[in-house]
């Protein structure tokens, strides 16, 4: 019998799993879409924000001869959030090797080819090469410094002065502004300059401090034209100025003469161009924007304070080469610390994680190796000016074969969407532009951003992200397949319970009762208090181990499969067994097993109703009213044994875990204990409205002993099943049963995409 009240069970779990979902800032539009998140097999993801930190930060400081890496998540203010290490970034990124210099550098991440969709390019510092070719020598590697311990040893820190004088140039040329405490809250300025910033702030420097003591006597304002900044201040120097010049490092390295010696600004050698063009090329191909910091001086008779000057301050002087190259800012959206378990939980799980972002190609991919989407199964990227080439075919054979995609539009995303359900694949997208959506509407799930997401998007979206982080979503992956899971168990507990209720009747009868050894409002009361107590537990129970290395469930499965079935009815036949043996073994104790009504004087099965020879009742040891009580107690304690088990799948529950996890789950077995009790031995309760007596010692030795008896037969079917799916059954009904129905949500699936160059629109984002 299907429990009559599993439809109102089965809305109490959306409700109780879209509440926990929004604790962990995941907000459902729809209860349906918590089942729809246990099926997901792709998660289409933005980068920006969602993937990453949406903070712009510097990630490695190249000097002549070193390497120097920045822990972007420190906290703490102290110099040691760098490190040497002269091997982080010390190679091309492998799809780079076979290239030329001037190609990784041209096609780079420094271009100023804008994002996908929008007008220009974020990097203000990028590389130009359409004004300002970069003229390499290909025919050989440039030669590397030589490495060596000065100023440092490779894995030490630096000192705070180093890194005050090695940045000081990319702090004192900026009008930038930092956050409160170093963060987003309040900055002002470009967020490729505020990193620089940043690293200084958390590397122990008083930006403030700094200004104030070296204040600014005239500058050269940043123009795109040109793609450099320069601002001349006071050092404290009798006769000159100090220059501090930033810009798009091509431009900067070709004004050089010189070289800071391992970052050390009073130690200066000849200029190494070719190194420092090398190293450009290096950290383009990892995806990193890179900005170079020069200094110089200048006498004081040459500059008037307060005027702005041209750029051929810096770039049309008569000495030509006159800078000294401090060193290189390697600067990143790195990906947020989460992001990278929350991937490998999702691959474990068997979801694939797709990344799709306007960035460049190189970008993505740099970014999707440090996330581990990138790997040995999806190697490479594709653009979506190579999407847009492509057949319907084609398209499908590409969604499969790439997990990130760079440069993509909106209407990318829709064709993305439409090929992976064309592959039966359940797919998840993101977006937060107005442009996103159709793919959200699209997508079996669509998720909006909810810091930075529009309303249009949020309105088109079955889920919100409050936090834009995508491990929210890995979450609520993980919590819809609990729901499927806790579904299963409030069937495995209920079913079974209604199932003997009625069974017990029947085969008590069946077995030559001459009553039932349940009353009708015994079987009513088992079936209200087990559904609305030890039922309901069951469906908040918390995720359990190793649910998240299941694949997905596929689609058109049904809650009940032939394993569950088989628990079932399992559980069934042990406990109406149960319950109609406990009857037969009171009765066995009356005399000539007579059994009848203690107080039903007119009970036709009481032989002085029917036997002329018998002129008073036998006494018996256990009447009617004492073989229900007994029945209708192994019966409840019975269904708490279910409840116990059932919590853990495969675990055994002869554990202390049991103890643990769910507070609500013994909470519900303490008020059916209480309450049997209740019913048991208040007067009037027990034989007016149960029809049942109070039980004595025998009656409780049978009750525990029956309810070990069924706790251990089931614990006994876990070991069973457990040792079956060692050896390859599939015990977790993943397959398609007799149940299911494979063709479910085929409709629609081998529709045409969009036209084949629809992202060729190219709409320009629209702002927040």
């Amino acid at each position: 019998m299907i429990p009559e009240g599993l439809e109102a069970i089965v809305t109490l779990v959306y409700a109780w799993a879209t509440t926990n979902m929004a604790k962990k800032n995941a907000i459902i539009r729809a209860l349906p879409a918590v089942e729809t998140l246990g099926s997901v097999t792709v998660i289409c993801s933005d980068k920006t924000g969602t993937l990453t930190q949406n903070v712009m930060s510097l990630t490695a400081f190249v000097t002549s001869n070193a390497h120097y890496k920045f822990d972007v998540n420190a906290t703490d203010r102290v110099p040691t959030n760098f490190v040497r290490e002269d091997s982080y970034l010390a190679e091309r990124a492998q799809h780079q090797l076979k290239r030329s210099v001037s190609q990784v550098i041209r096609d780079g991440a420094n271009s100023g080819a804008p994002r996908k969709g929008h007008i220009e390019s974020s990097n203000h510092y990028s590389i130009d090469t359409s004004l300002h070719p970069v003229e390499v020598e290909d025919s050989g590697s440039a030669p590397a410094g030589v490495p060596d311990e000065f100023p440092f040893p490779n894995g030490g820190s630096p000192t705070s002065d180093w890194v005050k004088n090695a940045l000081s140039v990319g702090v004192l040329c900026s009008k930038c502004v930092l956050g409160e405490n170093g963060g987003r809250d309040g900055e002002i300025g470009n967020p490729t300059e505020l990193s620089i910033l940043r690293a200084a702030y958390f590397s122990g420097i008083s930006i403030e401090s700094l200004k104030e003591e070296t204040p600014i006597v005239a500058e050269v304002p940043f123009s795109s034209e040109y793609k450099f900044m320069a601002t001349v201040h006071d050092t404290g120097d009798a006769d000159n100025y100090d220059v501090f010049v930033k810009g798009a490092p091509d431009r900067m390295v070709k004004l050089c003469s010189t070289q800071a010696k391992g970052g050390v600004v009073t130690d200066v050698e000849p200029v190494n161009s070719n190194y420092w063009i090398e190293k450009i090329a290096i950290l383009s191909s990892h995806g990193l924007r890179v900005l170079a910091l020069c200094r110089a001086t200048v006498p004081k008779s040459t500059i008037v304070k307060g005027e702005n000057l041209g750029p051929e301050f810096v770039n049309g002087r008569p000495e030509g080469q006159w800078l000294t190259i401090v060193g290189l800012c390697a600067i990143m959206d790195p990906p947020r610390p989460e992001c990278v378990q929350a991937i490998k939980e999702a691959k474990g799980a068997g979801v694939r994680v797709a990344m799709i972002t306007g960035d460049h190609k190189d970008t993505a991919t740099a970014i999707g190796h440090m996330l581990g989407i990138v790997d040995e199964n999806f190697p490479s990227a594709i653009t979506g000016p190579e999407l847009d080439e492509m057949s319907d075919d084609e398209m499908k054979n590409a969604v499969m074969t790439y997990n990130v995609f760079a440069r993509a539009s909106p209407q990318n995303k829709i064709r993305i969407v439409k090929a992976l359900q064309a592959q039966k694949q359940i797919s998840s997208m993101t977006g937060d532009g107005v442009n996103d959506a159709p793919a959200l509407k699209a997508a079996d799930m669509g998720v909006a951003m909810g810091k930075e997401g529009t309303d249009v998007a949020r309105e088109a979206s079955e889920m919100i992200l409050a936090d834009d982080n995508f491990a929210t979503i890995v979450t609520a992956v993980k919590e819809g397949r609990t729901v499927w899971d806790n579904l299963r168990k409030v069937l495995y507990i209920n079913t079974p319970i209604n199932n003997a209720q009625g069974m017990s009747v029947l085969f008590g009868l069946a077995f030559g009762l001459k009553q039932s050894p349940l009353s009708p409002i015994q079987v009513l009361y088992s079936n209200l208090i087990c559904a609305i107590t030890l039922g309901f537990v069951a469906a908040i129970e918390p995720s359990e181990e190793g649910i998240m290395s299941l694949p997905p469930r596929r689609i058109g499965k049904r809650l009940i499969g032939r394993y569950l079935l088989l628990r079932i009815l399992l559980a069934t036949f042990t406990l109406t067994c149960l319950v109609v043996a406990s009857a037969f073994w009171l009765k066995s104790y009356n005399v000539n097993g007579y059994l009848f009504s203690r107080y039903d004087k007119q009970d036709e099965n009481n032989p002085v109703n029917y036997d002329p020879n018998v002129t008073e009742p036998p006494e018996l040891k256990y009447y009617l009213e004492d073989i229900r009580a007994t029945a209708f107690n192994v019966l409840d304690f019975g269904a708490i044994s279910i409840t116990l088990s059932a919590r853990f799948t495969y675990l055994s529950s002869i554990h202390p875990r049991v103890f643990s996890g769910n507070k609500y789950a013994w909470y519900s077995v303490f008020i059916v204990a209480a309450l049997q009790v209740i019913t048991t031995y208040v007067p009037g309760l027990n034989n007016v409205v149960f029809l049942m007596d109070g039980m004595d010692g025998l009656q409780w030795g049978i009750v525990i002993l029956f309810m070990v008896i069924t706790f251990l037969v089931l614990e006994a079917e876990k070991a069973v099943r457990s040792y079956l799916k060692f050896r390859g059954a599939d015990t977790d009904d993943l397959q398609y049963g007799v149940f299911d129905n494979p063709m479910e949500g085929e409709a629609g699936k081998n529709d045409a995409l969009l036209p084949k160059g629809a992202s060729h629109l190219n709409l320009v984002a629209l702002e927040k």
